[in-house]
């Protein structure tokens, strides 16, 4: 299952967004435009799931209040809804509205699930419900991260939690003591423990296909392994061909900035079924390399079952990487700032740009179109600064 739209008010950067979301997704915008905040909005649908919760998902965010739009007025709840499918054609959809209370704890104002039949979209949930009426303390959790609550829609659940997001720091990989201190971090500190901690026969398989990879990019590089050093730390280690035959390897302190990245990449592309949240992955690689990474993520998707097709988001502000001619009109979000920041940011899909949709089918890539509609406004001045 995937999602196939998502629709918020009164989240970060906007006031009011309602799109359409394909297998592949790439965002772009300007700074500040609010393309971080757009996918931390799947990122708290993740949090949500059990395990976390409401609570803590809010809290992880500095609270109802930092959450809520500054342009938010008279309607001041937050508000979340997706609509999910799958290759069985099952749809599902997901809306949660929150605000807090008096002590400033996140409060369900709503909850509905409903789910598409042969009749139509039928409500599987619906709160606040009389059990909530008469007993408030309730709303304070939502049924979606309650094992015992959430029977009847737990795919929503498996989905949500499901979701993965990836932005490999190297300098923080780099950093033992901070190794082991978080669990499944995007930033990439205990990421040389999940690939130790990958099942020896997968982990020499994924190794095996990432070394291939790496051999294109960095031509001196022979093998790749994961190891552990004498006090039980993981490491990935390199040998390269043009140092001397007894030379030993070299691991991750050595590798450059763009070599780790692709790594992560590399291995986030191949581990995991969820939707996939990329942020940026063009960073510290070769242009060169980064024209080449959307053709290979459409491999990756080929190459597994259509009903196992992984969903994946990127951000980005390369035009190299959107210079792939495969890149659909509807797969393309931008992000405009409005005419005021009082109003927030607009999400505009390609599809619906009539001349996004004529300049696609003359042969223009993506990134030759977007650069004029993100760039600020007044970037020209910049060089008077």
């Amino acid at each position: 299952m995937r999602f196939s739209r998502i629709r918020l008010e009164n989240w970060r950067n906007f006031t009011s967004v309602d799109v359409a979301l394909e297998n592949r997704a790439f965002i772009v915008g300007a700074n500040a435009t609010g393309k971080s905040n757009l996918l931390d909005a799947l990122k708290f649908l993740r949090d949500l799931a059990p395990g976390t919760g409401l609570f803590k998902a809010v809290s992880l965010r500095g609270g109802v209040s930092a959450i809520r739009s500054f342009a938010a007025r008279a309607k001041s709840n937050v508000t979340l809804e997706v609509e999910l499918f799958d290759a069985d054609d099952s749809q599902w959809r997901y809306r949660l509205s929150f605000n807090q209370d008096s002590d400033r704890r996140p409060i369900v104002v709503e909850e509905v699930v409903w789910r598409n039949t042969a009749s139509g979209w039928q409500e599987i949930l619906t709160r606040p419900d009389s059990n909530d009426q008469s007993d408030p303390e309730r709303l304070t959790q939502t049924h979606l991260e309650q094992t015992l609550a959430n029977q009847e829609f737990r795919a929503i659940a498996e989905v949500f939690r499901s979701v993965s997001y990836l932005h490999i720091v190297p300098q923080i990989v780099r950093e033992p003591e901070r190794h082991g201190q978080f669990r499944a971090d995007p930033f990439g500190s205990d990421f040389l423990e999940q690939i130790a901690q990958t099942s020896e026969s997968t982990k020499k398989a994924l190794l095996k296909r990432i070394e291939g990879a790496l051999r294109t990019v960095v031509p001196q590089l022979t093998e790749l392994q994961s190891t552990r050093d004498d006090f039980g730390r993981a490491h990935l280690e390199a040998r390269y061909e043009h140092w001397r035959p007894k030379a030993g390897w070299q691991n991750e302190r050595d590798f450059s900035d763009g070599t780790l990245r692709l790594i992560g990449l590399l291995w986030a592309l191949q581990t995991g079924s969820g939707p996939l949240l990329l942020e940026e992955p063009e960073l510290s690689l070769h242009p060169g390399v980064v024209r080449r990474l959307v053709p290979m993520i459409w491999k990756l998707q080929r190459q597994q079952k259509k009903d196992r097709r992984r969903q994946v988001m990127i951000t980005t502000h390369s035009t190299e990487l959107l210079s792939d001619p495969g890149i659909q009109g509807d797969e393309l979000l931008l992000l405009i700032p409005t005419s005021t920041l009082s109003e927030g940011t607009t999400v505009i899909l390609g599809a619906q740009q009539e001349d996004i949709k004529i300049k696609l089918d003359d042969g223009l890539t993506a990134g030759e179109i977007v650069a004029d509609r993100t760039d600020p406004e007044k970037l020209t001045q910049l060089v008077l600064w």
